[in-house]
């Protein structure tokens, strides 16, 4: 819908893949839309790619606690406040207990889980002083169930699944609806980065994608606008009854099994 999101101030971590296409979806539903990245060609491409739209992005490194704080506390001045918050923004390293690095487990737990819990800690008050709002986290079936050698990515997608319910129930007394989405295999540079990664056979990253695609019941990965639906539909005021839940994009992976 055209101008569902119109003169709502929205925040979006992530600047490529599902980021992109949610910031450009937010934006095209009439929200001014604020997004930080920590990849300057990404954030690049992003700028082209919402060029005439009411978008604004920023180099960022979301672990950086002061920088993410006054980032967040600049929206809100300059705009007056935040309405929505979609927190994209993810990384996934391989390895099992044994060869996930500590260095490596934290950093995926820092910017897949912890800054999650920090943009919603700095939004969470602007949202409650305008009588509510919207937070989005971009979780994974992989939180449900997962690969081999993804030990730390999947526990920090679990992890936000909890993470989500535990807002809600806080947060729906302040007119604040939390809620996840939790795609199966999107084409995005990260699963472009997983079909280099597993492709022990030398098939290609394309072949990959598609045996990817494959393993889904509807027969194919799903495109980055498909997930932005999802999350425009959460921001906006047709899902004023949902909260606390998980939304599965994922082309009924879930419900089928291997056999």
């Amino acid at each position: 819908m055209k101008d569902e999101l119109a003169g709502k101030i929205a925040i979006v971590t992530g600047t490529s893949g599902i980021a992109l296409a949610t910031i450009k979806r937010l934006a095209e539903g009439g929200a001014h839309v604020a997004a930080c990245g920590i990849d300057p060609t990404a954030n690049e491409a992003a700028v082209a790619a919402t060029e005439g739209l009411d978008v604004a992005i920023t180099e960022l490194d979301l672990t950086d606690d002061p920088a993410l704080t006054a980032w967040i506390e600049g929206v809100i001045a300059d705009k007056g406040g935040i309405d929505i918050l979609v927190n994209c923004a993810g990384i996934q390293t391989y390895g099992d207990i044994e060869t996930t690095t500590p260095e490596h487990w934290d950093r995926v737990m820092a910017v897949n889980l912890r800054a999650c819990y920090m943009t919603s800690h700095l939004c969470a008050p602007s949202m409650r002083e305008r009588g509510g709002g919207a937070i989005i986290h971009v979780a994974s079936v992989q939180g449900y169930a997962n690969q081999n050698k993804v030990l730390a990515y999947a526990t920090a997608k679990g992890a936000q699944h909890v993470l989500t319910r535990a807002m809600a129930v806080d947060c729906a007394q302040h007119g604040i609806r939390v809620n996840s989405v939790s795609p199966g295999s999107v084409r995005t540079p990260i699963l472009e980065l997983s079909a280099r990664e597993l492709d022990e056979e030398g098939v290609g990253m394309e072949e990959m994608i598609r045996r990817f695609g494959l393993s889904h019941p509807i027969g194919r990965v799903a495109q980055a606008e498909e997930v932005a639906e999802v999350i425009a539909f959460l921001a906006g005021p047709r899902s004023s009854f949902c909260a606390g839940a998980d939304f599965v994009v994922d082309g009924a992976l879930l419900a089928g099994i291997g056999v």
